[in-house]
C-alpha cells in the first residue's frame, strides 16, 4: 500500500502525551488492567477539517446539550437509492476530523459512502466500551458511558432519517479508543451493522471477555477485520494479536492486517483502502 503523510494529529504534542499514556496500560494479560482515572476534557483538540467534510450539531437530548458531529456524503449519494453508511469513531483527545479526512474521504468519495463520525458525547467517552481516563479521580460525568454510546446511536438514527441509508450496507469503523468502541458497539447492536473494522484497537478493558464480544458478532454473521501497526507504541501489536488469535481460533470470518512499519498514526491512512474493501465484499449475509 502507499505510504501516507501522518496526519497532523500524530506529530502534535498533545496527543504524544496521550500515546504515551496509553503505551502505560499493560498488553493483554491475565489480569486486566486498572489505570488511573480522572475526569477529561469535553472539548478536542484542533485540527484544520479537511473542506469537503461538513461541521454539525445538534441538541442531544439525554443532556440538553448541543454535541457536534462530522459528515461526508459523496457525490454519488442519491435519495433514489439506498446507499452505504459508515459509521467513525475517533480516537481518545480528538473528534472526527481526525479520521474522516484524506484516505478515507478520498475512498468514501470513490465507493458512494455517507461517512458520519459522531464525538461519542465527549473526546474520552470510549462509545460504551469501559472508560478508561487518567490523571486520578473518578470517571465524569458517572454515566459517561452511556451517555457516550447514546451520542453514536442518535446520530446514527439521524442518518436514517435524513437519507436513503441501506441497512444492508451500514459499517462500523473506529480508531484507538474508537476501535474498542467498534468491537463493543458491533458486538452490542447486531442488527445495525454488516461489518466492523478496528485499527488499532485500545480494547484493554475488554481483553478478558474479547471471545464473549466476537462471539456474539459471530452468531449474527457480522464479519470483523482489525488493522495494526508493527510498531504502534500506544496499541502494542502483540495486544491486538490476541484478538486476531481469538478470531481465527473461533473459525469465524474475518480479516487480520498487520503493517510491519505502520505506527499509532500511519496505521490509519495506510490500513484503508483494505478496510473500505472488506466494507465492499460484505453487505449482510441476507443481501449476498
Amino acid at each position: 500500500m502507499k505510504n501516507l503523510r501522518m496526519p497532523f494529529l500524530f506529530r502534535s504534542l498533545p496527543v504524544i502525551g496521550l500515546l504515551l499514556a496509553l503505551s502505560l496500560i499493560p498488553c493483554a494479560s491475565a489480569q486486566a488492567p486498572q489505570p488511573k482515572r480522572g475526569p477529561m476534557p469535553k472539548q478536542p483538540m484542533q485540527i484544520k477539517p479537511d473542506p469537503r467534510v461538513e461541521q454539525r450539531s445538534y441538541r442531544f437530548e439525554a443532556t440538553g446539550e448541543t454535541l457536534t458531529y462530522v459528515l461526508y456524503v459523496s457525490s454519488k449519494v442519491s435519495p433514489a437509492k439506498k446507499n452505504p453508511l459508515i459509521v467513525a469513531l475517533h480516537g481518545l483527545g480528538g473528534d472526527g476530523n481526525f479520521l474522516v479526512r484524506e484516505r478515507l474521504v478520498d475512498l468514501a468519495e470513490e465507493g458512494g459512502y455517507i461517512v458520519v463520525a459522531p464525538l461519542g458525547y465527549n473526546v474520552g467517552g470510549w462509545y460504551g466500551s469501559p472508560v478508561i481516563v487518567f490523571g486520578g479521580g473518578s470517571v465524569e460525568p458517572p454515566n459517561l458511558a452511556d451517555l457516550s454510546e447514546k451520542d453514536v446511536m442518535t446520530v446514527l438514527g439521524m442518518m436514517r432519517k435524513e437519507f436513503n441509508v441501506d441497512p444492508e450496507r451500514t459499517y462500523l469503523l473506529g480508531h484507538s479508543m474508537g476501535g474498542a468502541g467498534a468491537l463493543f458497539l458491533g458486538s452490542k447492536h447486531l442488527s445495525d451493522w454488516a461489518a466492523v473494522a478496528a485499527i488499532a484497537p485500545a480494547a484493554f478493558m475488554m481483553q478478558e471477555k474479547r471471545k464473549d464480544h466476537l462471539g456474539r458478532m459471530q452468531e449474527a454473521g457480522i464479519p470483523v477485520m482489525i488493522v495494526q501497526g508493527g510498531k504502534d507504541t500506544a496499541v502494542p501489536v502483540e495486544n491486538t494479536r490476541t484478538w486476531a488469535e481469538a478470531m481465527k481460533e473461533m473459525g469465524m470470518e474475518h480479516a487480520y492486517i498487520e503493517l510491519p512499519e505502520g505506527d499509532h498514526g500511519t496505521v490509519i491512512g495506510d490500513g484503508m483502502p483494505a478496510i473500505l474493501e472488506f466494507f465492499a465484499r460484505h453487505p449482510k449475509a441476507a443481501a449476498k
